[in-house]
């Protein structure tokens, strides 16, 4: 090969690898969250036990940089806690932190609770409050739906978190927060499975998920902040390594 011929490939590949850097920046440009933002994730236990190493709050800061996002997460789930307790700690562990967003995954024991949990009215005026605190300090917030009790849609829990996670679908549309349709995405992938289903198959104890519902939750709150089809296939490429 002739030295303007090895020049010719070296300038190829630079403009290859060029237009493949341009493409991530104008990729990342598009998403609603931004290089160098601070993400809190509000929960329960399914969200604490989220914050470790396989768990799907590391998930998705790491999805993110795979999309050309680097973001720091402030990891505040708490095992046990319901909608109330929330509320009652959103100024220590998340507003005083000024996080640019906020994830809120609560519901499941406001149900799973039973007579210590919070009935539906009460859990409204919980959440109603939780988001209108956090935009007006600036915050912006994506609900997440909650996740299942137990792995089969028709017990009497599921009927019951039903009419929470409705409301969460319409104080999204209403509140103008961006919406993790996670109950629905869980329902999917068991409904896919169908009959082949042997036991639990995201959870662990058909609430607190395993490795596989980690990454059925970080793929609904990557797809709840927009990213393509192309950019989870990296994000989720990206977890494997």
């Amino acid at each position: 090969m002739n030295q303007f011929a090895k020049l010719g490939r070296i300038a190829a590949l630079v403009g290859l690898v060029a237009g493949s850097t341009i493409s991530l920046h104008l990729q990342a440009a598009e998403l609603p969250v931004k290089e160098g933002q601070k993400i809190a994730f509000m929960g329960d236990s399914i969200t604490q036990a989220g914050a470790g190493p396989d768990g799907y709050i590391p998930l998705v800061i790491r999805g993110l940089e795979a999309a050309g996002v680097k973001t720091m997460a402030i990891p505040a789930g708490i095992s046990g806690h319901k909608s109330n307790q929330m509320l009652e700690r959103l100024d220590r562990d998340v507003l005083s932190k000024k996080p640019q967003w906020m994830t809120l995954s609560c519901g499941v024991n406001d149900v799973w609770h039973g007579a210590n949990g919070v009935p539906l009215d009460q859990y409204k005026e919980n959440i109603t409050k939780i988001v209108d605190q956090c935009q007006a300090a600036g915050i912006q917030v994506m609900i997440l739906t909650s996740t299942m009790i137990g792995e089969d849609e028709p017990n009497a829990n599921n009927q019951k978190l039903a009419g929470y996670n409705e409301f969460l679908r319409e104080l999204a549309k209403e509140k103008k927060c961006l919406l993790a349709d996670l109950n629905a995405d869980m329902q999917a992938e068991i409904a896919k499975a169908g009959a082949d289903k042997k036991g639990n198959l995201l959870t662990t104890d058909g609430v607190h998920m395993n490795p596989a519902g980690n990454k059925m939750m970080a793929t609904g709150v990557l797809k709840g902040f927009g990213l393509s089809a192309e950019q989870l296939k990296k994000a989720q490429e990206s977890w494997e390594k």
